[in-house]
């Protein structure tokens, strides 16, 4: 058989235990262990369950017989992927991995790659549909208070036709995802204002939308995203590891209605977060922030915590010109117009930034309505290996 890119199908495994085991179907993890079988690449980057269904662990496998148990979906895991790949793996220049993306994740991988940080020829990104991940501690305070569960007793959590749905062994409870994060609950912020759902910057997209017929519930949409994603599923495919067959043409249509969907609520929130002013000068943008960022104490976390710094010196620390006096709180605005510089172009709304601010600063916030601003103004498409470079940094 033979896959080209744009192809779409649907997919599962052949082995039963797999199919049986991980999410609809099991063809992720089907296709990470052949992958690993095969010696096609040397590790897989995936995420195990830590101690519960709140704490979502990125983990290098190297034994095909442990992908197993990354099977399954954990929505509660705020990662950082791209950072482990630059930072505890050399940026996979000595060693092939597979790697599952979230669409933020696999942007990300894309940017830093452009600067020479992570060997892109290395890596194969299998990307899932994402719809918004959760904070695990403010998850855990919602299922209580709003759900009235206890979430020690829950099992699986999804989001599915506009509701937020809680699953326990015996009960099982949705609420509107509107209504929930109105009272300040459901999904990361950043994931609220994110339009990007479906992962075509990957190399291959998958997900359970638009499965349906027989097969809802049993399989994986597949869309072939890139020649590396053709190449790998037509192996996987030709070796009896996954099953495919034609999406159903209606299946097809309502993946993309969940997915516009999405979009209309991420300009929803867009609209709710961001400015009036918006569409203003650049450094406008930032001067309207400032009660904000005159919150910092310089810390770094957000510098640490972004994929995006790639200087290996840092000049903030480097340097000490007279506007950036050591010690001095807050610091001038110069030390954020300096991180501005290097990282908004390429700022994916990942929201790691603000996930570790002790200052509790909107940073994602603050550079996500930038980095659109900068988008339109040099008609550069972050996230997506177009060839063109990025505007503002070079390697």
């Amino acid at each position: 058989m033979m896959v080209e890119v744009n192809d779409m199908y649907y997919a599962f495994s052949e082995n039963e235990e797999i199919a049986e085991k991980g999410e609809y179907g099991g063809a992720v993890t089907s296709l990470l262990k052949f992958l690993l079988e095969e010696g096609i690449v040397d590790a897989v980057l995936a995420v195990k369950k830590g101690s519960d269904l709140y704490d979502a662990v990125p983990t290098l496998i190297t034994d095909p017989n442990e992908v197993i148990e990354s099977a399954g979906s954990l929505h509660c895991g705020t990662l950082n992927i791209a950072k482990v790949i630059t930072r505890y793996l050399n940026g996979a220049r000595d060693m092939k991995i597979a790697v599952t993306t979230k669409p933020c994740d696999a942007m990300t991988i894309v940017e830093v790659a452009k600067r020479g940080k992570i060997d892109r020829n290395n890596v194969i990104m299998v990307g899932v549909n994402c719809g918004g991940t959760l904070p695990p501690v403010k998850t855990r305070q919602m299922i209580e208070e709003v759900y009235e569960m206890d979430p020690d007793d829950v099992i699986k959590e999804e989001i599915a036709k506009g509701k937020l749905i809680i699953e326990t062994s015996d009960d099982e409870k949705g609420i509107s995802v509107d209504e929930v994060e109105e009272m300040g609950y459901g999904r990361r912020t950043n994931c609220r204002r994110c339009e990007k759902n479906i992962p075509r910057m990957a190399d291959l997209a998958l997900g359970n939308w638009g499965v349906i017929g027989p097969l809802a519930g049993k399989a994986t949409f597949v869309e072939v995203t890139s020649e590396k994603g053709a190449e790998v599923l037509e192996k996987a495919i030709n070796a009896g590891v996954i099953h495919v067959e034609d999406p159903i043409p209606k299946g097809i249509e309502i993946r993309e209605k969940i997915d516009q969907a999405m979009v209309n609520l991420a300009t929803k929130w867009q609209k709710n977060d961001f400015s009036e002013e918006s569409g203003a000068e650049i450094l406008m943008n930032l001067d309207k922030y400032m009660d904000d960022l005159n919150r910092c104490i310089k810390c770094y976390s957000c510098r640490e915590a972004c994929p995006i710094c790639y200087c290996e010196e840092c000049s903030l620390e480097t340097r000490t010109p007279e506007w950036l006096e050591k010690g001095k709180l807050p610091p001038s605005p110069v030390f954020h117009l300096e991180r501005m510089m290097h990282m908004v172009d390429s700022c994916t709304n990942c929201g790691q930034c603000e996930e570790l601010c002790l200052a509790e600063i909107p940073l994602a916030r603050i550079w996500h309505e930038i980095n659109i601003r900068v988008q339109n103004t040099f008609g550069y498409k972050t996230g997506f290996d177009t060839g063109q470079e990025p505007p503002l940094t070079h390697k």
